[in-house]
């Protein structure tokens, strides 16, 4: 009699469990550090609710996130829960976040998290696999890269996105000089609900600042 077993599957990751940096506090503002990840990526320019360009990256991201997850469990024997889109915002004038809201002028990069054990070849592979006739219009922007923040300012808003703008004021204008710390980099959103599914006043969002002391450089990226 054989007394060998077969190894039971690795527990599927959940990411907003499993990462610190998911995690942000409701009411109040945390620095953390965050370390450099990879994301798959679409870059755009407009306001979200109208630009064509918006909806068709996401249309874009999600087969490609879905297909590498599918990859990661057939080919690596290693599950996830596909991790929640997340967004890059900045504008020539950062008011239109905050005071001027105005959409028309932000720029932005929509991305979805890659698992540090998939490696690069596998990624361009998935996206191969999906050209094609039926492919989706923005097949071609995806792109594989690595964003390494370091240290941030962060909070979790609930309600709707357009009840941001006083937070970003708060963190913006109040919470980072007070830390003696600058803005740099961009304005970052993780997406913990799905808007097709939850109320407006109930989702929930991360918003991200990267920020530097006094004395440190304060480029973009």
């Amino acid at each position: 009699m054989s007394d060998s077993r077969t190894a039971a599957p690795a527990a599927k990751v959940d990411f907003k469990k499993a990462l610190a940096s998911y995690g942000a506090p409701r009411g109040t503002f945390e620095i953390i550090d965050v370390p450099e990840r990879r994301y798959l990526m679409v870059d755009g320019h407009g306001d979200p609710n109208t630009a064509p360009e918006y909806s068709a990256a996401l249309e874009a991201l999600y087969p490609v996130a879905y297909r590498l997850k599918f990859a990661s469990k057939t080919q690596l024997g290693r599950d996830y829960v596909v991790p929640p889109l997340e967004g890059l915002w900045w504008a020539a004038d950062m008011e239109a976040f905050t005071a001027a809201r105005d959409k028309s002028q932000w720029d932005w990069t929509m991305m979805i998290l890659v698992p540090e054990w998939i490696e690069d070849a596998l990624v361009g592979a998935t996206i191969a696999g999906l050209a094609g006739a039926d492919a989706p219009a923005r097949l071609d922007d995806v792109r594989l890269a690595s964003l390494a923040e370091g240290r941030c300012v962060q909070t979790l808003h609930i309600g709707s996105y357009d009840d941001e703008a006083a937070v970003l004021e708060r963190m913006h204008t109040e919470f980072i000089p007070a830390q003696g710390l600058r803005m740099r980099g961009t304005h970052h959103e993780v997406y913990l609900s799905d808007p097709r599914r939850v109320a407006p006043e109930k989702l929930r969002t991360i918003l991200r600042q990267p920020v530097v002391g006094p004395d440190e450089g304060a480029g973009r990226g």
